[in-house]
């Protein structure tokens, strides 16, 4: 071999390793970007179930607060009615059907003992021994798991001051 030849070898080599080395470059990257897509598509695919499953939960927590105002009713009919009759016993087992309906669902009711104003909605308050007694429910409060659909309206206790005032809940 001839000096020009090695240099032309040489030469011919340097070219085939910086477009082995540019080749490899694009590859590279190449492969990251389709991590990267497969991450969107993966994270676009959870989030479309999770919004699914959000559209599902909230169109039946709609159509369940929808009809607790005919629970609400039919309460107030069975407050009124005498339950001797054969009326208020119908009227009382369709409300105990609806009941067990809506709490298939998961729909329970919210406890009536303390107040909490995550729970519940003071709308009166009397004097008392202690703070947040709960001593009267105008309408029931409910809730599907940890979501609150509609507020237990009451009236609590406040306990007085001293001097005559009425303390503030903090």
């Amino acid at each position: 071999m001839t000096g020009r030849s090695a240099k032309a070898d040489a030469e011919k080599i340097r070219q085939y390793e910086e477009t082995i080395a540019a080749a490899e470059k694009k590859a590279s990257d190449n492969l990251d970007m389709a991590v990267r897509i497969q991450a969107d598509f993966d994270n676009y695919k959870k989030r479309a179930q999770r919004e699914n499953e959000d559209v599902r939960r909230y169109a039946s927590e709609s159509m369940i607060s929808e009809m607790l105002s005919a629970v609400d009713d039919l309460e107030r009919a069975l407050s009124h009615a005498s339950m001797d009759t054969d009326l208020a016993k119908g009227v009382s087992a369709i409300l105990q059907n609806m009941m067990k309906i809506l709490s298939s669902k998961g729909l329970t009711e919210i406890p009536t003992e303390r107040f909490d104003p995550r729970l519940h909605e003071a709308l009166c308050a009397e004097p008392g021994d202690t703070d947040g007694k709960i001593t009267e429910v105008f309408q029931k409060g409910y809730r599907i798991g940890d979501r609150v659909l509609r507020y237990a309206k009451v009236k609590v206790t406040r306990k007085q001051t001293e001097e005559g005032e009425q303390k503030c809940q903090e």
